[in-house]
């Protein structure tokens, strides 16, 4: 492979902010994989975030790739799995598996997409240094009449239409909208653009903790919702907090410690078959390897608000929920599933057509 930007790219990436800015380039939050791709010919590389390759886990994106891209380019984009008129960020999660047979089976059972929003390099010619405008109306022109599953993702410089995209997107499983500044270069690894996410608040239950990996302060709070069943589910973690505060937390949550994790609603973690039907706080994975999962139990008698943006297939926080404040009025069997929103349905087939779907068998 011999292309004027070459592997490994780090992405340019955008920093929270709370409402969409005026006077910018507007695009829809796409929730998958971070991925920029690299075309030399029949050579297909896909770079992830952290500039590792992602290639030997999508067999069926680079042939399509390879089929649907020009000869020779850097393209950045997102890949993603549709299902049932939404994205799927589950099922792409599956798809990084170490055994090469299961691998296949799912590109065939779960096949990926691919929605490309920028363009890095173009025949022999870098890109990086162009600006954003530009680069789009190359990208545009390149994926004139592009088809399935590679996508041209959808773009505008009207703020309304973003704010359109904001409350209607989030049905199809989308995250909110990205803001790029017309004149921006592509600047690796630099937070150069804007992303406004939905944020909700939930009132969950504290059940317990980690210790924060510097020493004995609280590194994340476990928290949980109770199901129809009456039982406790582990939902997700809080994590950010000053080392201060991380310390204050230790002696407040002092005198809900259990000395024993008998009795508590998640004692089953510690035994493993218990995590083939469950998801669990000490569930280790692939995405956490040798990390020392290992926690402090609490009576689940502790409720607190927390923001969050995504839940994952309904069930849990797709990514850490933020502190808010302590809800000592709250009861914690009080703290279920009913409270979430849920965002009107909207079908992803309404974004750009129909996308590759996954297989229902």
């Amino acid at each position: 492979m011999d292309l004027p930007v070459m592997p490994p790219v780090k992405p340019m990436l955008a920093k929270s902010v709370a409402k969409i800015p005026p006077d910018m380039h507007y695009e829809a939050k796409w929730d998958g994989f971070r991925a920029i791709v690299f075309r030399d010919g029949t050579d297909v590389e896909l770079g992830s975030r952290t500039g590792k390759p992602l290639t030997r886990y999508f067999p069926e994106l680079v042939v399509a790739l390879r089929e649907r891209l020009p000869k020779r380019c850097v393209v950045d984009g997102e890949i993603v799995i549709a299902r049932e008129g939404r994205l799927d960020f589950d099922a792409l999660t599956e798809r990084i598996h170490p055994a090469d047979s299961r691998v296949r089976m799912l590109a065939e059972k779960t096949p990926a997409s691919f929605v490309a929003f920028d363009l890095l390099a173009l025949d022999d010619e870098s890109l990086l240094d162009v600006p954003l405008s530009d680069r789009r109306a190359l990208l545009t022109r390149a994926l004139d009449g592009v088809t399935a599953p590679v996508h041209l993702a959808p773009a505008t410089t009207d703020i309304e239409v973003a704010r359109q995209w904001f409350d209607q997107y989030e049905g199809a499983g989308l995250d909110g909208v990205i803001a790029k500044p017309l004149a921006v270069h592509y600047l690796q690894d630099e937070r150069a653009m804007f992303k406004i996410k939905h944020e909700r608040t939930a009132d969950v239950v504290v059940a317990g903790y980690r210790f924060h990996k510097s020493g004995p302060v609280v590194g994340s709070l476990l928290l949980g919702l109770y199901d129809d069943q009456g039982t406790l589910q582990h939902v997700g973690v809080s994590a950010a907090f000053s080392m201060k505060r991380r310390a204050e937390l230790v002696e407040e949550l002092e005198p809900l410690r259990m000395d024993d994790v008998a009795g508590h609603p998640w004692a089953a973690w510690a035994e493993e078959a218990a995590h083939e039907s469950a998801r669990l706080p000490g569930a280790p994975s692939r995405w956490s390897g040798k990390k020392d999962l290992s926690w402090v139990p609490l009576r689940p008698e502790r409720v607190v608000e927390v923001a969050y943006d995504h839940m994952e297939n309904g069930v849990r926080f797709r990514h850490t929920a933020r502190f808010r404040r302590w809800r000592p009025d709250r009861e914690p069997h009080s703290c279920t599933y009913a409270q979430l929103e849920e965002p009107v349905s909207y079908d992803l087939a309404e974004i750009f057509g129909p996308m590759t779907e996954t297989s229902t068998d």
